[in-house]
């Protein structure tokens, strides 16, 4: 596994539908109905790159892809506030954390922006002719973001509809698979792209839901084309 701060800021990738699906191996999982989208892991050398990593690919993402609707997704309070200090200042990111004691006005509020933005979004790439390599002017010039941890995702009972980023972020890899796939349910358009951010250690973990989700999960491309 390779992947540094660097390489991912090298990266010439066009989000989101420039990266290719995931090659299968030989012995493919067959219930793929599990798993909508793509699925692939950004390794990082060590944890203390982490964060660079992603500031890093954020940019990427901005210059190629401004206004993207992205959830990142984090298991812990503390790493929620550390992932939103280093990005709320970012000036090509509009960014809304969702927490456990916020009150129920201001998370619909999030939540209802969050999804208006990923409207505008799917209505401006549809309707505008998008060059391979570039974003199209009428297009925000901001990453939308949302982040959360696992206890504050959209819930179902409490009829809030899931959020439909094109990017689902697990900027903490969950540790089971029932995890994995609840943070795909209420984030992810079903054509979107999740990328796990997985150091050194994580690599079992990685396996794991692979073998029992039926996940594929891929090396993210450096250069894509």
């Amino acid at each position: 596994m390779r992947s540094s701060a660097a390489a991912s800021a090298g990266s010439g990738a066009d989000f989101p539908d420039a990266l290719p699906s995931p090659t299968s191996p030989a012995a493919a999982p067959s219930h793929t109905s599990l798993s909508p989208g793509r699925h692939y892991y950004l390794a990082v050398d060590r944890n203390q790159f982490k964060m660079r990593t992603l500031l890093e690919l954020l940019g990427v993402v901005s210059d190629r892809r401004g206004g993207l609707p992205i959830a990142i997704c984090v298991s812990s309070r503390d790493e929620l506030d550390a992932v939103c200090a280093a990005i709320a200042n970012l000036p090509f990111v509009s960014m809304s954390p969702l927490y456990s004691d916020q009150d129920e006005a201001e998370r619909a509020s999030i939540l209802e922006k969050f999804r208006q933005e990923t409207i505008l979004w799917n209505q401006t790439t549809k309707a505008t002719a998008i060059a391979e390599s570039s974003k199209p002017e009428s297009m925000g010039t901001k990453l939308t973001i949302i982040v959360a941890t696992d206890a504050c995702l959209p819930l179902a009972a409490m009829a809030e509809a899931p959020l439909l980023a094109r990017v689902l972020l697990n900027y903490e890899l969950p540790a089971k698979k029932e995890a994995y796939l609840r943070r795909m349910s209420t984030c992810l358009a079903a054509d979107g792209i999740v990328i796990n951010m997985v150091v050194g250690g994580e690599v079992a973990t990685l396996k794991a839901l692979e073998e029992n989700s039926g996940l594929l999960i891929a090396e993210m491309p450096i250069h894509v084309r």
